[in-house]
């Protein structure tokens, strides 16, 4: 059966409804309480998630978290979703059936080659986007459109990877090991729309600098890794 994880920070707005649209189409949903300062956990365990936490703070370590909880009965797929409601249930629950259901052992969902609604993306978003997926294609010959991070993937191919990033470079360093790896993937189109309260990275200029930063370093990185 395949898990959701979550990771969460002050999401009391949003995590119910997230929660809610996919809870009864898989076993288990973890949310991962990243140090939320608002009613986000009771809201989400009202919703019928089961709620852990991670004191650090970072979206790659409240993801590995998740992951550490799901390890003693491991799901089949693991799906890894936003708790802002940006995206929509019925392509999360597309992007979980492709990897269920065919050959593929990740699935993506593509912001870029779907819709995003206006204002969901930042430009500098969209630059740091197009300019990393580029520098894989140049480093490493494999095609992708977005480092967003609705994603999908079966557990055992996730053990391969051996994730390590505990920042805001999580979903680069997959994805550049996804390919190193030659783990079969798909790029599925999806609609995105604005996250229900304030984000914590694109909302900010400096934050988006950072989490820009952040993930150059790993591609450069794992490129002198090769």
């Amino acid at each position: 059966m395949p898990a959701i994880i979550i990771p969460a920070l002050n999401e009391e707005k949003s995590i119910g409804l997230v929660v809610g649209s996919v809870k009864g189409h898989v076993d288990r949903v973890i949310v991962v309480d990243n140090g939320s300062t608002d009613a986000t956990v009771e809201v989400a365990r009202s919703a019928g998630a089961h709620v852990v936490y991670e004191a650090q703070r970072g979206y790659g370590a409240a993801c590995l978290r998740g992951i550490a909880e799901l390890a003693a009965e491991p799901p089949d797929v693991v799906l890894f979703l936003d708790g802002d409601a940006s995206d929509h249930p019925e392509d999360v629950l597309m992007i979980l059936n492709t990897v269920m259901t065919t050959d593929v052992e990740m699935c993506l969902g593509s912001r870029t080659l779907g819709y995003a609604e206006r204002g969901s993306l930042t430009p500098v978003q969209r630059f740091g986007n197009w300019l990393s997926t580029n520098l894989i294609k140049l480093i490493w010959g494999v095609h992708y459109t977005d480092l967003g991070p609705l994603r999908a993937i079966r557990w055992d191919a996730l053990q391969r990877l051996n994730m390590q990033d505990r920042t805001w470079g999580w979903t680069v360093e997959m994805q550049i090991k996804v390919a190193k790896h030659g783990i079969a993937f798909r790029e599925t189109p999806v609609r995105y729309r604005r996250r229900i309260g304030t984000s914590k990275i694109s909302g900010t200029v400096v934050g988006s600098v950072r989490a820009g930063a952040k993930i150059l370093s790993t591609i450069a990185r794992l490129a002198i890794r090769r």
